[in-house]
């Protein structure tokens, strides 16, 4: 299933110089790292995996690993101020540095990478504890994100070295979420084709949908978005830059509040979505509200479901069918003061597509919360 991890029959060809196994974690770099990890247990049913800090050895940050099935956060904050973390932290706010990919060869894929163009973020550097060895590299994306290509094949600890397992007493019953499915990144004007290449020519992947303004677009405002796949689907990234509108666009208001380029969302997967949002928004989480009225002629637009409508519609979950199925989904509020990132709650039944059939209901959804906001 895309997102999750392949097994070594499956990953790539000899024609794929850059196989992934999948997103191996999500790292953030947050104001307060020990109150992150906590919301994201508590409101989304994370548990507690393993710690980095002065007390195992490193002196300039904090940084907490919390786990739920094959979906794994990292959240970093800076112990003094005057340095990168913090002062990424001062510019964008809480928000996604790294998308972390696992690879069988960390090594080779910074090379590949970097020759084709990729400007470094990190050269190949083995880290060793008695749990084994952990190779990692990095190279820089949209805005200052970045990729880190992670090999642990032959590491047997909780995460890493430098981290020591976080044992805990409070570890809330988790949310149904299994794995990161796709993660959408807000590039600036005209600037989504220059990252479309850069991700074909650098990384390998492929333009597998496109989205333009007429797809994408309300009374106020639109975007525009092509979706990268790497060659076995295992990992998804859209990328969206803002188009021309009577309003400020959902993009224009991100790349003003998080000032600059950077990672919008990231879609979580479930297997049992109605169940998930009921939990979620019982531990506090808040979404995006559709009218009532999209329910009406729900079935007429996109057939014959296995789920009730009535909780559908009592959750504001979002319903959409391509050509190999459907899928249901639903996006929260932002989870940030400024209105930037955000998370998106997916389960597909077949579909490979993202809900095109959605995105007027949603995007007017997303207008009216700006609008509260002063920003529209």
């Amino acid at each position: 299933m895309p997102g999750q991890l392949a097994t070594a029959a499956t990953i790539g060809t000899t024609a794929d110089f850059l196989p992934l196994q999948g997103t191996d974690y999500v790292e953030f770099y947050v104001g307060n790292a020990k109150q992150a990890a906590h919301f994201y247990k508590t409101a989304f049913g994370f548990q507690s995996l393993a710690y980095a800090g002065p007390e195992t050895g490193i002196k300039d940050r904090a940084s907490y690993a919390i786990r739920q099935e094959k979906l794994t956060f990292v959240f970093t904050t800076p112990l003094r101020a005057g340095n990168a973390i913090a002062d990424h932290i001062y510019k964008h706010g809480d928000g996604v540095k790294m998308l972390a990919l696992r690879v069988d060869d960390a090594t080779s894929a910074w090379h590949e990478t970097t020759r084709r163009g990729a400007r470094s973020y990190m050269e190949p550097l083995k880290m060793n504890d008695a749990a084994g060895e952990v190779v990692m590299s990095g190279i820089y994306t949209y805005g200052e994100t970045v990729h880190l290509f992670i090999e642990r094949k032959n590491y047997q600890g909780a995460f890493m070295p430098g981290y020591k397992p976080w044992i805990s007493t409070y570890n809330p019953p988790p949310t149904g979420l299994l794995y990161v499915d796709h993660c959408v990144g807000n590039v600036g004007w005209n600037q989504m084709n220059k990252w479309v290449g850069f991700y074909e020519e650098v990384m390998g992947f492929r333009n597998i949908l496109s989205f333009d303004d007429n797809d994408i677009s309300t009374e106020y405002s639109a975007l525009m978005s092509k979706v990268m796949s790497n060659g076995n689907g295992f990992v998804k990234f859209p990328i969206n830059e803002p188009a021309e509108g009577k309003k400020k666009s959902q993009v224009e208001e991100y790349l003003d509040f998080y000032d600059g380029e950077g990672c919008q969302h990231v879609a979580l997967a479930t297997a049992n979505i109605v169940q998930t949002v009921t939990d979620l928004r019982d531990r506090g989480v808040e979404f995006l509200q559709v009218p009532t009225s999209y329910y009406d002629d729900l079935q007429d637009r996109v057939g014959k479901i296995d789920e009730d409508i009535t909780p559908l519609k009592e959750l504001g979950i979002l319903v959409d069918r391509d050509d190999e199925g459907y899928l249901l989904q639903i996006f929260t509020k932002p989870v940030e003061d400024r209105p930037t990132l955000f998370f998106e709650i997916i389960q597909r039944k077949g579909a490979k597509s993202f809900g095109k059939g959605n995105f007027k209901a949603l995007f007017e959804a997303i207008e009216r919360e700006q609008e509260l906001r002063g920003n529209l």
